[in-house]
């Protein structure tokens, strides 16, 4: 017994239909042994990665439009891992991250159920660099800036994970902590480029959600 449920749901991507398999609600909740608590997930958000977010379905379009030629691209945060998957199917080199104990099965299962290649995977927290992670031409995530504090974290590990010539794309619902980010970033010698966007297809103008991307050596 894993302790919560499943189910399974379609995303249309670039035309193309990935499968996944997400958590069945948002009141699920298993964590026998407690590393969760351990490393700072509570109760209330231990469901949360086991959810398609519509910051998420934006960011996953996003990578479908994205050039991936020669670019090492990180994806921070990345939950059920839409966006790294549909990075996976392009044939990108990228690897998917988060904290949470049970990302990293959750994305095995579905990059085999939609027939891709095992993604690279690390578990990383905001805390501290990790130096054998290297660095990344492309930082991407999606609802990552939740929290003020977030804001000092995210920025924390582009500095550490970004390459000197880089670009970080990020889909925000508008949560109120992007500008203090894109102020971390101006100060890291990025660029910012913030456009609103809809969350889903029934959001209407005025838009909150925030398409945010950061160039740093680029031409924009």
């Amino acid at each position: 017994m894993t302790g919560y449920q499943v189910r399974e749901t379609r995303q249309t991507v670039g035309g193309h239909v990935y499968r996944l398999r997400v958590l069945s609600d948002k009141q699920q909740f298993a964590d026998p042994d407690g590393h969760g608590a351990r490393i700072g997930i509570s109760s209330a958000q231990w469901s949360l990665f086991g959810q398609v977010w519509p910051a998420g379905r934006l960011l996953a379009q996003a990578m479908q439009r994205f050039d991936i030629a020669g670019k090492r691209i990180l994806e921070l945060g990345c939950g059920i891992g839409l966006p790294s998957l549909v990075l996976q199917k392009r044939g990108a080199d990228v690897v998917a991250s988060d904290m949470h104990p049970l990302a990293e099965v959750f994305l095995a299962y579905n990059a085999a159920l939609n027939g891709l290649p095992a993604l690279h995977y690390r578990q990383m927290r905001w805390d501290g660099p990790m130096a054998a992670l290297g660095r990344f031409d492309a930082i991407v995530a999606s609802d990552v800036l939740y929290e003020r504090e977030s804001a000092e974290a995210l920025s924390a590990v582009v500095q550490h994970h970004a390459q000197a010539r880089a670009e970080v794309l990020i889909t925000d619902p508008g949560r109120g902590n992007s500008a203090r980010f894109s102020q971390l970033m101006a100060d890291c010698g990025f660029s910012v480029d913030s456009k609103p966007c809809p969350m889903d297809d029934l959001d209407r103008p005025p838009h909150r959600g925030r398409m945010l991307h950061y160039r740093r050596g680029l031409d924009a």
